[in-house]
């Protein structure tokens, strides 16, 4: 008895380890449950309708009308909704033209914000709270009071059936927020590496171009895409300043996929969607890293 007593206990301790590391395996997985549910649920919310755009481009207008709105389409190789939207519905077209507004906008909004931003946090000078008030309350203004004033200026200065209108507009809209952005981040930059400049010999200018616009670059990205979003995304201002197709941008383009008697002809839409949001896509895929280091950038004061 004493034996098998003496065998059975290293047997026993062997074995009670890996009850216990199976316990504890078992506990991290259902604490961890909850985290696991919510980030799988927000890939379904996120990627499920993306995935459903996809399949709806691929569908015919029968296919739409006669099935139920889950199904999947007949013919997977079946890209001639996006030969339609794309030769028939101008999307080329109306991507070329949010192109023509978006970039000369972003790039004088990045230029002034930029510029603005630097003078309002690091140039040290009489009022420049006061100016930074101001264009924190140029974000208060909503966006629909100011349209009608700025259609009848631009049609009074012949600038109807033109970009011009949407530029500019973009422009004046988004420097609020850009000064407002860039003045923060300028806020976490030390303020001796500009003071040591100073001693060296350097300018404002130089300082700026040299030590400022380098070390906010992330930041600048981080702006430069927020507002991109803002811009190409935009139906309002598009749908105001824009009175003929030769000049409509993408998503004001987008509602002219309606047929006779308001027909909606649902797969050109769905693909003329779908050439849109892989465009995006593909901006954000190329500057994601950038993005996520500049919205840390002004988190924390150096």
């Amino acid at each position: 008895m004493s034996l098998s007593t003496a065998a059975a206990a290293p047997r026993s301790s062997t074995i009670q380890p890996d009850n216990s590391s199976s316990r504890r395996r078992m506990r991290r997985t259902v604490r961890k449950l909850p985290a696991i549910l919510v980030i799988g649920l927000l890939l379904v919310v996120t990627v499920y309708p993306l995935i459903w755009l996809l399949l709806g481009s691929l569908k015919t207008q029968s296919e739409f009308l006669n099935n139920p709105s889950w199904a999947l389409p007949e013919n997977f190789l079946n890209f001639a909704n996006y030969t339609e939207a794309w030769v028939d519905g101008n999307v080329g077209s109306f991507i070329l033209n949010s192109a023509l507004a978006t970039f000369p906008a972003l790039a004088m909004i990045i230029v002034f914000g930029v510029a603005a931003g630097f003078a309002l946090e690091v140039m040290i000078w009489k009022g420049r709270s006061t100016v930074l008030l101001l264009f924190l309350a140029g974000i208060m203004v909503p966006g629909q009071m100011i349209l009608l004033p700025l259609f009848s200026a631009y049609f009074r200065a012949g600038l109807t059936g033109t970009l011009w209108p949407l530029i500019i507009t973009y422009t004046a809209t988004g420097l609020p927020l850009t000064v407002f952005m860039m003045a923060t981040y300028f806020r976490a930059v030390p303020r001796e590496i500009f003071e040591a400049a100073a001693i060296d010999g350097a300018s404002i200018y130089r300082s700026f171009l040299s030590i400022g616009f380098p070390m906010v670059r992330n930041a600048i990205f981080t702006v430069a895409l927020v507002q991109f979003f803002f811009i190409w995304n935009d139906l309002l201002i598009a749908l105001t300043f824009t009175s003929g197709s030769a000049v409509q941008t993408i998503q004001v383009g987008l509602l002219s996929f309606t047929g006779q008697f308001g027909v909606v002809e649902y797969g050109p839409t769905f693909a003329a969607i779908c050439i849109n949001v892989v465009l995006i896509l593909v901006l954000y895929v190329f500057l994601n890293q950038r993005v996520m280091k500049g919205l840390t950038a002004g988190a924390v004061k150096g």
